[in-house]
């Protein structure tokens, strides 16, 4: 997989901000990457970037049209294809996170071969992965887990390599999904691994290092979540972690997309996930919580924090407000 920055992120009509979430990972980590974004009549939200069409973007520079969303069921809209199709002739490559593959959709892919152009579905995995071993191997890991999708996870793993980096130690962010594979250019989307793979594949993304060297993975889903327990559990198992962050989204009242399903306490999710984590690492620990915090002021935020850290005993931030320092201290 080879990605050729800069990019010109596609949003489409979304209205959803969580439905953008792969051009906005992108838009806040590596912004010099980014030229803009082109949005669809009907689009309500934004990456923060500058707004621009299609040939506006190729004026700019933009290298690569990205399909910036991560909508539930991973589908390319037909209606985008028209818009895929300029990018191509206007002399970019194309690059996609969804389930539904750029390669699969004939008039793409003749677009891409009569102008010379890539189209890389970096969701799709082509490596051929072992069944996990679950044998022990030399370096740290830490994992981000979550009472909920779409918590925060990538953002705590990124903003922990990041503030350890800054203080001098030795990390490795190891993206797991297509936001993160974007934003660090390499990786494995877990959840399109077949399900006997995951924990195979998480060994690989994680092997053997320095014995003070800490890989932070990125994690998937929530094993408190009926649709995607299943890759949750997998990447448990395969990163074998010293280490776990809880990533929690302050007053969501249910499951994401299933308001029959109530959101778990944060005790019920350390329970839960320190218990399965044990199996392949009986040493495992809670270093911190990570809370999006983005519903209340940033007064009421610090107030929660302070005290769901007294109730627990461990460090609770928003990475994003606060920093991750308090955790990075607890490794």
């Amino acid at each position: 997989m080879v990605l050729s920055p800069p990019y010109l992120l596609f949003i489409g009509d979304a209205t959803d901000p969580l439905s953008i979430k792969m051009a906005k990972s992108v838009a806040d980590w590596n912004p010099a990457a980014c030229v803009g974004e082109c949005k669809l009549p009907g689009c309500t939200v934004s990456t923060g970037c500058s707004p621009m069409s299609i040939q506006e973007g190729a004026k700019a520079g933009a290298n690569t049209f990205v399909l910036g969303f991560a909508n539930s069921g991973g589908i390319i809209d037909t209606a985008w294809i028209p818009t895929i199709i300029e990018a191509i002739e206007a002399g970019m490559h194309v690059v996609s996170g969804l389930h539904d593959k750029l390669t699969d959709i004939p008039e793409v892919v003749a677009a891409a071969k009569k102008h010379g152009k890539t189209l890389t579905d970096i969701r799709h995995p082509t490596t051929r992965f072992n069944t996990g071993k679950g044998l022990k191997r030399s370096g740290k890991r830490l994992l981000t887990v979550g009472t909920d999708c779409s918590v925060g996870k990538m953002y705590t793993s990124l903003s922990l390599a990041n503030a350890m980096n800054k203080a001098g130690k030795k990390a490795t962010f190891r993206a797991t999904g297509q936001s993160g594979i974007l934003v660090a250019g390499e990786g494995v989307a877990i959840d399109c691994v077949v399900a006997d793979f995951i924990s195979g594949a998480v060994e690989t993304l994680s092997p053997h290092n320095d014995d003070d060297h800490w890989d932070i993975i990125e994690g998937q889903g929530s094993l408190s979540h009926p649709a995607f327990a299943g890759v949750s559990l997998g990447l448990l198992h395969g990163s074998q972690p010293d280490a776990l962050v809880i990533c929690h989204a302050l007053n969501r009242s249910h499951m994401r997309g299933l308001p029959h399903y109530p959101q778990p306490t944060l005790e019920d999710v350390i329970a839960m996930t320190t218990k399965a984590a044990s199996l392949t690492n009986p040493h495992v620990k809670v270093v911190g919580i990570a809370v999006n915090t983005s519903s209340v002021s940033e007064d009421d935020a610090r107030q929660y924090c302070a005290k769901t850290s007294a109730d627990l005993g461990l460090p609770c931030t928003d990475p994003l407000r606060f920093g991750v320092d308090s955790i990075v201290e607890q490794l």
